[in-house]
């Protein structure tokens, strides 16, 4: 679970203010008004319902989980990386469902050593000139002057 989920979890659980009939159901974040869990029945037709009201076209829980798939692998993430978070028994099972996918994300590859070895052949352009530094002595006098002082009271001293 990313940080922004768990804050989002957290923000909604404190907005249910604690209920003994919370504590005693096991501290569920989305749940009946009396702690009960939702049935998940529910929780379906609520989403359909939200996806109607917002103009997306009807989708399935599970159609949640493809798309955050495609969205990692075209993010880059290492299949084996979302074979894992799906929890797939094997990497090839997700390459099989995916394959069109890495199929994409192998040409962006490509593309990207392309572009690093054209820019590779390009000439490199001249450095940048620095002003020229300054002489030792123009900066800073009087903190030699200054130790040189507070040594000679420390041999005034002994």
């Amino acid at each position: 679970m990313s940080p922004r989920v768990a804050v989002a979890l957290r923000h909604r659980a404190e907005a249910k203010s604690p209920s003994p009939a919370r504590s005693i159901r096991g501290g569920f974040v989305f749940h009946r008004p009396d702690g009960r869990p939702l049935h998940p029945e529910y929780v379906l037709n609520h989403f359909h319902y939200l996806c109607r009201e917002f103009g997306v076209p009807r989708t399935t829980i599970h159609d949640l989980r493809h798309l955050a798939a495609t969205i990692s692998i075209t993010a880059g993430v290492p299949l084996t990386v979302v074979s894992k978070t799906l929890r797939h028994a094997t990497l090839s099972i997700t390459a099989n469902i995916y394959g069109h996918q890495t199929t994409q994300a192998a040409r962006d590859a490509v593309d990207t050593i392309d572009h690093a070895l054209t820019t590779a052949d390009q000439p490199v352009p001249a450095p940048i000139q620095l002003p020229h530094p300054r002489t030792p002595n123009t900066h800073a006098p009087r903190s030699t002057r200054q130790l040189t002082t507070a040594k000679n009271l420390n041999q005034k001293a002994s």
